[in-house]
């Protein structure tokens, strides 16, 4: 059985919380913590859901906004059940064996 995770970025709504409500205001804050991200690297993140994420980003970002990564980034694992193909559970059947071509006749015409 394999298991299929997803996350969650809450960091817009954690700041909504927070009464921080634009990116441009995320950014000297950061700034105030060593963190020096373009403006467009700070919008990306508020708005967009990260793939890649820095330890001292989300360290920066949960001691500007008072909570734990746990509460940024919310986490969910279940089972998947394995996809069922056509064959699965059908008996292979080698048609080599089982159908063999007819002779054919040819009669002369009279």
């Amino acid at each position: 059985m394999k298991r299929h995770v997803s996350y969650q970025w809450r960091l817009r709504e954690v700041m909504a919380t927070r009464g921080i409500f634009t990116a441009t205001d995320l950014s000297p804050l950061l700034l105030q913590r060593g963190i020096e991200l373009s403006s467009v690297q700070v919008w990306r993140l508020v708005t967009q859901i990260p793939e890649r994420l820095s330890l001292p980003v989300l360290a920066a970002l949960c001691d500007i906004l008072e909570v734990t990564p746990a509460e940024l980034i919310a986490t969910r694992a279940e089972a998947v059940a394995p996809r069922r193909t056509a064959t699965a559970g059908a008996e292979v059947v080698d048609l080599a064996a089982t159908i063999r071509p007819k002779r054919a006749r040819i009669t002369p015409e009279s």
